[in-house]
């Protein structure tokens, strides 16, 4: 398995562009409850990251199957020493983006894949601090994930049968900071493969624990 296996194409993010900033920065978020009384059930995960900490509220509810996957790599401790290596900014102010994360290529740590969990089932978006699986093919997801800086809502599937698109399965609830950080780190001109390349931290930044906080 090659490091670029796992990997978010060029292709969404030109559409995102030739779509506008307007259309990929929905402000309103369908994740309110119906009703407005009970929130659904999430666990708190804290990232202890080399430049500072990332909390993320999952979202076992809504996304059950894709949060009980990330679960299994915080409680078995395969996450720790893991490290966000790629940084996928868009525009010059850096408000906009991506940075990606997980085990990169440690396949002892790996593992199986987990079935595709749209967000056409979840009821939920590619909204500012969302975090979301990469994959290539829907299905093949397993411990490599991204958060969004800014929304990016064409990577929520589409209707009627059209791009599957990721699965989204939890937001940051603190640390958005130390997630546009990272994303301002310079990349290697060289390092990656395929559309990955240029996309690469220099100098990836580690995970030094993931753990349940709630």
């Amino acid at each position: 398995m090659r490091r670029g296996q796992y990997v978010l194409g060029v292709v969404w993010l030109l559409a995102w562009l030739s779509l506008g900033l307007g259309g990929a920065l929905a402000q309103d978020s369908p994740q309110a409850p119906a009703g407005g009384t009970v929130k659904p059930a999430t666990a708190k995960v804290t990232l202890k990251t080399s430049f500072g900490d990332i909390v993320l509220a999952l979202e076992t509810e809504r996304a059950p199957l894709t949060s009980a996957n990330f679960l299994r790599y915080v409680d078995q401790k395969r996450l720790d020493g893991g490290e966000f290596y790629r940084a996928v900014p868009v525009g010059e102010d850096g408000k906009y983006g991506l940075i990606q994360g997980g085990l990169h290529g440690n396949l002892k740590r790996v593992l199986k894949p987990i079935a595709h969990e749209p967000t056409s089932i979840t009821g939920l978006t590619h909204d500012d601090g969302a975090i979301s699986m990469a994959r290539r093919e829907p299905g093949t997801a397993t411990a490599e994930f991204f958060i969004i800086v800014g929304g990016l809502s064409s990577l929520d599937a589409q209707p009627n049968g059209g791009d599957p698109g990721y699965a989204v399965f939890g937001h940051v609830v603190e640390g958005m900071d130390v997630v546009r950080a990272i994303l301002g780190q310079p990349t290697s001109a060289t390092a990656g493969e395929g559309d990955m390349k240029g996309q690469m931290l220099a100098t990836p930044v580690k995970i030094q624990s993931a753990k349940r906080t709630d």
